[in-house]
Protein backbone atom coordinates (compact mmCIF):
# COMPACT_ATOMS: atom_id res chain seq x y z
CA UNK A 1 0.00 0.00 0.00
CA UNK A 2 2.95 2.04 0.76
CA UNK A 3 3.87 1.81 -2.24
CA UNK A 4 0.99 2.98 -4.63
CA UNK A 5 0.50 6.03 -2.52
CA UNK A 6 3.31 7.79 -4.00
CA UNK A 7 2.12 6.73 -7.37
CA UNK A 8 -1.54 8.08 -6.71
CA UNK A 9 -0.25 11.26 -5.59
CA UNK A 10 2.08 12.08 -7.92
CA UNK A 11 -1.11 11.22 -11.03
CA UNK A 12 -3.36 13.68 -8.32
CA UNK A 13 -0.72 15.86 -8.88
CA UNK A 14 -0.54 15.35 -12.69
CA UNK A 15 -3.89 15.65 -13.01
CA UNK A 16 -4.42 18.47 -10.87
CA UNK A 17 -1.78 20.69 -13.22
CA UNK A 18 -3.98 19.61 -15.84
CA UNK A 19 -7.41 20.73 -15.00
CA UNK A 20 -5.71 24.19 -13.74
CA UNK A 21 -4.32 24.18 -17.52
CA UNK A 22 -7.67 23.62 -19.06
CA UNK A 23 -9.26 26.07 -16.78
CA UNK A 24 -6.78 28.28 -17.76
CA UNK A 25 -7.48 27.86 -21.47
CA UNK A 26 -10.98 28.06 -20.74
CA UNK A 27 -10.37 31.46 -19.37
CA UNK A 28 -8.20 32.65 -21.79
CA UNK A 29 -10.70 31.70 -24.79
CA UNK A 30 -13.75 32.84 -23.16
CA UNK A 31 -11.34 36.36 -22.42
CA UNK A 32 -10.77 36.25 -26.35
CA UNK A 33 -14.13 36.09 -26.88
CA UNK A 34 -15.40 39.65 -24.81
CA UNK A 35 -12.18 41.00 -26.46
CA UNK A 36 -13.08 40.29 -29.03
CA UNK A 37 -16.63 41.53 -29.18
CA UNK A 38 -15.28 44.72 -27.27
CA UNK A 39 -12.87 45.19 -30.67
CA UNK A 40 -15.56 44.66 -32.75
CA UNK A 41 -17.82 47.26 -30.73
CA UNK A 42 -15.04 49.55 -31.09
CA UNK A 43 -13.84 49.15 -34.89
CA UNK A 44 -17.50 49.79 -36.01
CA UNK A 45 -17.60 51.27 -39.31
CA UNK A 46 -21.17 52.90 -39.02
CA UNK A 47 -20.19 54.69 -35.53
CA UNK A 48 -16.52 55.96 -36.58
CA UNK A 49 -16.18 59.23 -38.62
CA UNK A 50 -14.08 58.50 -42.08
CA UNK A 51 -13.25 62.03 -43.04
CA UNK A 52 -11.86 64.59 -40.22
CA UNK A 53 -10.58 68.10 -40.42
CA UNK A 54 -9.73 71.36 -38.39
CA UNK A 55 -10.48 74.59 -39.54
CA UNK A 56 -12.28 73.98 -42.63
CA UNK A 57 -14.11 76.43 -45.48
CA UNK A 58 -16.80 75.03 -47.37
CA UNK A 59 -17.93 77.17 -50.15
CA UNK A 60 -21.61 75.94 -52.30
CA UNK A 61 -21.57 78.04 -55.71
CA UNK A 62 -24.15 78.00 -58.45
CA UNK A 63 -22.87 79.56 -62.20
CA UNK A 64 -19.18 80.37 -60.53
CA UNK A 65 -21.60 82.53 -57.72
CA UNK A 66 -20.31 82.05 -54.42
CA UNK A 67 -23.80 81.05 -52.25
CA UNK A 68 -23.32 79.84 -49.26
CA UNK A 69 -19.75 79.51 -47.27
CA UNK A 70 -19.22 77.79 -43.49
CA UNK A 71 -16.18 77.75 -41.69
CA UNK A 72 -15.80 75.30 -38.55
CA UNK A 73 -12.88 74.77 -36.53
CA UNK A 74 -13.61 70.71 -35.96
CA UNK A 75 -15.71 68.80 -39.03
CA UNK A 76 -16.08 64.92 -38.73
CA UNK A 77 -18.22 62.87 -41.70
CA UNK A 78 -20.12 59.28 -41.11
CA UNK A 79 -21.00 58.60 -44.35
CA UNK A 80 -21.51 55.01 -42.75
CA UNK A 81 -24.06 55.42 -40.46
CA UNK A 82 -28.06 54.28 -40.81
CA UNK A 83 -28.42 58.37 -41.71
CA UNK A 84 -25.23 59.81 -42.89
CA UNK A 85 -24.65 63.11 -41.35
CA UNK A 86 -21.91 65.67 -40.74
CA UNK A 87 -20.92 66.50 -37.22
CA UNK A 88 -19.68 69.98 -36.88
CA UNK A 89 -19.36 69.59 -32.67
CA UNK A 90 -17.66 72.84 -31.70
CA UNK A 91 -20.12 75.02 -34.14
CA UNK A 92 -19.67 76.76 -37.15
CA UNK A 93 -20.52 80.32 -39.01
CA UNK A 94 -22.65 80.06 -42.54
CA UNK A 95 -22.72 82.99 -44.89
CA UNK A 96 -25.45 83.74 -47.20
CA UNK A 97 -24.20 85.83 -50.36
CA UNK A 98 -26.60 87.64 -52.66
CA UNK A 99 -25.72 88.06 -56.35
CA UNK A 100 -23.18 90.61 -55.90
CA UNK A 101 -21.08 88.40 -53.76
CA UNK A 102 -22.02 90.45 -50.87
CA UNK A 103 -23.48 88.99 -47.37
CA UNK A 104 -26.27 89.37 -46.65
CA UNK A 105 -26.95 86.41 -44.03
CA UNK A 106 -25.09 84.59 -41.29
CA UNK A 107 -25.69 81.79 -39.03
CA UNK A 108 -23.91 81.10 -35.80
CA UNK A 109 -24.33 77.99 -33.52
CA UNK A 110 -22.40 76.50 -30.84
CA UNK A 111 -23.02 72.23 -32.36
CA UNK A 112 -24.80 71.54 -36.08
CA UNK A 113 -25.21 67.85 -37.27
CA UNK A 114 -26.07 68.15 -41.07
CA UNK A 115 -28.17 65.07 -42.67
CA UNK A 116 -26.39 64.37 -46.40
CA UNK A 117 -29.18 62.61 -47.75
CA UNK A 118 -31.69 65.10 -46.78
CA UNK A 119 -29.70 68.18 -47.27
CA UNK A 120 -30.97 69.20 -43.75
CA UNK A 121 -28.88 71.40 -41.00
CA UNK A 122 -29.85 70.68 -37.78
CA UNK A 123 -27.77 73.63 -35.24
CA UNK A 124 -28.33 73.53 -31.28
CA UNK A 125 -26.96 75.96 -28.35
CA UNK A 126 -26.78 80.04 -28.97
CA UNK A 127 -27.82 79.95 -32.47
CA UNK A 128 -27.87 83.33 -33.70
CA UNK A 129 -28.93 84.32 -38.00
CA UNK A 130 -28.75 88.01 -38.93
CA UNK A 131 -29.78 89.78 -41.62
CA UNK A 132 -27.10 92.08 -42.54
CA UNK A 133 -29.49 94.30 -44.68
CA UNK A 134 -32.48 95.41 -42.69
CA UNK A 135 -30.41 94.46 -39.44
CA UNK A 136 -32.93 92.07 -38.03
CA UNK A 137 -31.61 89.36 -35.58
CA UNK A 138 -32.79 86.42 -34.66
CA UNK A 139 -31.65 84.08 -31.19
CA UNK A 140 -32.89 80.59 -30.62
CA UNK A 141 -31.40 77.32 -28.76
CA UNK A 142 -32.51 75.56 -32.06
CA UNK A 143 -32.69 75.76 -35.73
CA UNK A 144 -32.95 73.65 -38.96
CA UNK A 145 -31.89 74.92 -41.83
CA UNK A 146 -33.01 73.16 -45.18
CA UNK A 147 -31.42 73.39 -48.15
CA UNK A 148 -33.13 72.01 -50.80
CA UNK A 149 -36.54 74.59 -50.02
CA UNK A 150 -33.68 77.12 -48.72
CA UNK A 151 -35.74 77.78 -45.65
CA UNK A 152 -34.79 78.42 -42.01
CA UNK A 153 -37.30 77.14 -39.29
CA UNK A 154 -38.09 76.05 -35.54
CA UNK A 155 -39.98 74.52 -33.17
CA UNK A 156 -37.92 76.48 -29.74
CA UNK A 157 -38.52 80.19 -28.47
CA UNK A 158 -37.14 82.70 -30.51
CA UNK A 159 -36.06 86.28 -30.48
CA UNK A 160 -36.01 88.75 -33.03
CA UNK A 161 -34.38 91.92 -32.31
CA UNK A 162 -34.86 94.48 -35.40
CA UNK A 163 -33.95 98.57 -35.38
CA UNK A 164 -36.93 99.33 -33.54
CA UNK A 165 -38.91 96.58 -31.86
CA UNK A 166 -38.23 93.17 -30.14
CA UNK A 167 -40.61 90.51 -31.05
CA UNK A 168 -40.94 86.69 -29.59
CA UNK A 169 -41.99 83.51 -31.39
CA UNK A 170 -43.35 81.33 -28.15
CA UNK A 171 -43.31 78.59 -30.61
CA UNK A 172 -40.59 79.36 -33.33
CA UNK A 173 -40.32 80.47 -36.33
CA UNK A 174 -40.01 80.07 -40.31
CA UNK A 175 -38.17 82.22 -42.95
CA UNK A 176 -36.23 82.39 -46.35
CA UNK A 177 -32.65 81.43 -45.37
CA UNK A 178 -31.06 84.77 -46.12
CA UNK A 179 -34.21 85.95 -43.31
CA UNK A 180 -35.47 88.66 -45.46
CA UNK A 181 -38.90 87.28 -44.92
CA UNK A 182 -39.40 85.46 -41.17
CA UNK A 183 -42.86 84.64 -39.78
CA UNK A 184 -43.10 84.42 -36.22
CA UNK A 185 -44.86 81.29 -34.44
CA UNK A 186 -47.14 82.48 -31.49
CA UNK A 187 -45.44 85.46 -31.25
CA UNK A 188 -45.91 88.58 -29.19
CA UNK A 189 -43.80 91.95 -28.62
CA UNK A 190 -43.85 95.28 -28.43
CA UNK A 191 -44.06 97.48 -31.99
CA UNK A 192 -43.03 101.20 -32.03
CA UNK A 193 -45.33 103.48 -34.04
CA UNK A 194 -44.26 106.80 -34.98
CA UNK A 195 -47.21 109.28 -35.20
CA UNK A 196 -47.82 111.06 -38.17
CA UNK A 197 -47.81 115.03 -37.95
Amino acid sequence: MAFFFPIFAGMRTVLNSRVCILLFLALLLGGCENDIERINLLTDETEAPTIQGTNIRVIYSDSAKVKVQVLAPVYKQYPNSERPYMEFEKGLEVYFYDDSAKIESELRADYTIYYMEEQLWHATGNVVAKNFENGDALYTEELFWDEKEEVIYSDSYTRVHSEENTLYGKKGFRSNQNLSNWQLIGSSGTINVKDEE
